[in-house]
């Protein structure tokens, strides 16, 4: 058994030795402070730790033998409380006892204190043991709650914000900072206290605990700042505190820390360090994820600003190309026409074949140029999502389309609706073009059929498609399918200019969805394709 500490309220000394022998011939190593006045006790019992205090309640000076109970109990309401008295008057004793004494003892009877006193200290360890458990869960209950707070923070105001309650809320502390290091200064960027600390002020890290703390990269605690030599005691004598705690904020290579600070002489448990210590890192972690965030932030600033200028670009682009390509392109066309008109029908074969290939890759020519700005077109345009019943598109487009290829003939199937979430005019441009497709790709089929459906998915966005049973193609080249320009089949095959599915798919793609294709050599071909219901996961 470990030396006790024992305060002694007495004023017989021969009482007092006996009492003292009582404890050495019973094994207890004890340090026994005696005094005779109430209200030194009672000053000892308020200024320093004790195990046990024994009080003879008849000690007439100062205080009443329950005033005396009722102050230290206020004082220190852990520390066993044990009255012994010549009294055997119960009234006295159950007095005493409802005034804050743990247990009563007659100086007769002194072979009973031993015994009380194991007694008592098993009680009181096991009530701290509980508390201690009880204040532990709490702790860590807090520090979850701070932990999912700080996962969410984009800022170091409201790192701080957090960082700073928290810290005293888990220890009970008087008061906490928030210091980043800032070179060979200490910034005290907040706080959280009774009392205004340091707040907004830059001190050298020499004058400061967080600059032992840094060096150390572990936690400094100071139970007195007067007897500790590294406290610039100038600064603390204007403030509350008396005793503190420091830990750094990333232990491996601190950029600041947490500090707490009490009024009362306090050392913090290891378990509160621990609780301390475990929000400075996960604090180190915030920060490090507001930068990231900044960081990205940034990044997003600055992709954001060279979209725009591509789309500048592009927009200029768009306008050359409608002015500068299509007026020469218009010239060409009609110089040809002219020389095809003066020309003798007769004369010269070769000319008007030269002369009508000129008219054809101009005509061609001018497509590309319109399905390039449709395109660029299609990549500004504001979405104006509404319902949109794909059905009804689809029969007025194959409204069109027989009347455009009046000699073949398709089987088109489709249901009576077909609802949606969209663009109507840019789902009509979807449709226009991938049935457009089927019926340019199914024209050398004496049975074609053609087919709009849907593929109902539970739990998953619906998959539209357009089916033909037309040329079809070879799914090795399939990456290449919706890329500007790109065609799998020659001009003499099948006239395109490759631009249709690369058009498609930007409208769907700005849509939130996918557009895929599946397909076989000369068996026909299926384009799958899924729309975003929410407009606000629709691309840009």
């Amino acid at each position: 058994m470990s030396t006790l500490h024992i305060l002694h309220l007495e004023d017989d000394a021969t009482d007092a030795f006996f009492i003292r022998q009582t404890l050495e011939q019973n094994g207890i190593q004890a340090e026994v402070e005696r005094t005779s006045n109430p209200d030194d006790f009672l000053s000892r019992a308020k200024r320093d730790f004790h195990d046990v205090f024994l009080l003879d309640h008849g000690v007439p000076q100062g205080n009443s033998s329950r005033g005396t109970l009722t102050q230290l109990r206020d004082a220190r309401p852990r520390t066993p409380v044990i009255l012994i008295s010549h009294t055997d008057n119960e009234k006295e004793i159950e007095e005493s006892l409802n005034a804050g004494a743990d247990d009563f003892i007659s100086k007769r009877q002194l072979w009973q204190l031993p015994r009380v006193i194991h007694r008592l200290r098993e009680a009181t360890q096991r009530e701290a043991a509980a508390s201690e458990l009880e204040k532990h869960a709490r702790g860590m209950m807090q520090l979850v709650e701070v932990v999912q707070q700080l996962s969410h923070v984009r800022t170091m105001a409201q790192v701080m914000e957090i960082v700073r309650h928290a810290a005293r809320r888990l220890t009970g502390a008087d008061g906490a900072t928030f210091v980043l290091l800032e070179g060979d200064l200490c910034y005290y960027a907040d706080e959280d206290a009774i009392q205004p600390l340091w707040k907004g002020q830059r001190f050298p890290t020499s004058n400061c605990i967080i600059g032992h703390v840094a060096v150390a990269r572990k936690p400094i605690l100071i139970e007195d700042i007067y007897k500790d030599p590294r406290v610039p005691i100038e600064f603390y004598k204007p403030t509350f505190v008396k005793s503190m705690a420091v830990v750094p904020i990333r232990s491996d290579s601190p950029i600041g820390g947490i500090g707490n600070y009490w009024a009362k002489q306090h050392r913090p448990t290891e378990h509160e360090i621990e609780l301390l210590q475990a929000l400075a890192n996960t604090t180190s972690l915030a920060i490090e994820n507001v930068q990231l965030y900044a960081s990205l932030e940034e990044r997003v600033k600055d992709r954001t600003l060279q979209l725009q200028a591509a789309n500048r670009e592009l927009e200029a682009f768009s306008s050359s190309v409608s002015h500068d390509l299509r007026a020469p392109l218009c010239s060409i066309g009609g110089y040809a026409q002219l020389l095809g008109m003066e020309l003798p029908a007769q004369s010269n074969p070769t000319a008007h074949e030269h002369l009508a290939s000129i008219q054809s890759e101009v005509q061609r020519m001018g497509g590309l140029i319109e399905d390039l700005l449709r395109l660029a077109k299609f990549t500004r345009i504001e979405l104006n999502r509404r319902p949109v019943d794909l059905a009804e598109l689809a029969h007025e487009l194959v409204s069109r389309l027989k009347g455009r290829w009046p000699d073949h003939l398709v089987m088109f199937r489709c249901p009576d609706h077909l609802p949606a979430q969209g663009d109507t005019n840019l789902l009509r441009v979807v449709l226009e073009n991938l049935l457009s497709n089927a019926w340019k790709y199914s024209s050398k089929k004496s049975k074609a059929v053609v087919e709009l459906g849907v593929l109902d998915c539970p739990g998953q966005a619906p998959i539209y498609f357009v089916r033909d049973n037309g040329a079809g193609f070879d799914m090795r080249h399939a990456q290449n399918l919706f890329a500007p320009f790109q065609r799998l089949h020659t001009s003499e095959e099948f006239p395109g200019t490759g631009i249709g599915l690369a058009t498609i798919h930007r409208i769907i793609q700005r849509h939130g969805g996918k557009i895929w294709a599946e397909a076989e050599p000369g068996q026909g071909a299926t384009f799958f394709f899924t729309l975003s219901p929410h407009p606000e996961v629709a691309g840009d």
